[in-house]
């Protein structure tokens, strides 16, 4: 099932702070909407682009990236993008693709 945009607009779009993939820790989204996830940690601002989000969800429902966060994040770096792939688990833990 393609990763569903509405849901994150409405869950994130005005901010949250969501559990990091591994716990213990927080994560705070700023904002989100039809392009991007903004996100902070106390040391940089960044955005997630929404196709390499949805690309990563078409490649998890087709089994060529792991469902466990540790493999996910170095599969992700190699077959969808080098950036912030430790904070896209956190994302996608949290809407339930990770576990």
């Amino acid at each position: 099932m393609p990763l569903d945009w509405t849901q994150v607009i409405n869950r994130y779009g005005t901010g949250a702070v969501i559990p990091t993939a591994a716990g213990g820790r927080t994560f705070q989204i700023v904002s989100a909407d039809e392009k991007c996830v903004r996100i902070r940690t106390t040391l940089w601002e960044d955005s997630l682009a929404r196709e390499h989000l949805e690309r990563a969800v078409e490649l998890i429902e087709a089994g060529k990236l792991s469902r466990t966060t540790g493999p996910f994040v170095e599969e992700y770096r190699v077959l969808v993008a080098g950036k912030r792939p430790t904070s896209v688990a956190h994302i996608l833990k949290d809407l339930g693709y990770l576990h």
